[in-house]
């Protein structure tokens, strides 16, 4: 048993690419190495897949996420604007209640909240499937 991790960029259409996850380790390092003119100018949707795999074979989606990412009018990477997002989501995530007793606020700092928000997105049960059916390699798809 183990695990892979999936990396697909979808299309205005549904249409799914697979990013190899050294293309993405690559363009988070290095935004200017790797040019994906398809994207040029657009905010993309993404979803990472972590699939189980038994005598290497891919069996079942086990986690999912869905967000965003955004390539500049030459098609690379913008990594400020992916930083942001996940700089957001990390805080977020590490806003833990604490035990010591708070004064009373009015306003509330929900600035992470928004930004995270706004990164994310949620698939219709149709694309779901597609989604699952491609990370389990029953059916094909480019590879950026």
């Amino acid at each position: 048993m183990g695990l892979s991790f999936r990396m697909f960029l979808l299309d205005k259409n549904d249409g799914l690419y697979r990013l190899p996850n050294t293309k993405f380790a690559q363009i988070l390092t290095d935004p200017r190495s790797y040019r994906l003119a398809r994207f040029a100018g657009n905010r993309v949707r993404m979803t990472d897949v972590a699939v189980q795999l038994q005598d290497r074979q891919p069996v079942a989606v086990v986690w999912i996420n869905f967000g965003f990412i955004s390539f500049d009018d030459q098609g690379y990477f913008d990594a400020p604007a992916f930083f942001c997002h996940q700089h957001a989501r990390v805080e977020l995530g590490m806003d833990l209640p604490s035990a010591a007793p708070r004064i009373p606020q009015k306003v509330v700092d929900a600035t992470n909240r928004f930004v995270t928000q706004g990164g994310l997105w949620a698939p219709s049960r149709k694309l779901q499937r597609q989604i699952d059916a491609v990370a389990l390699g029953q059916v094909k798809c480019p590879r950026l």
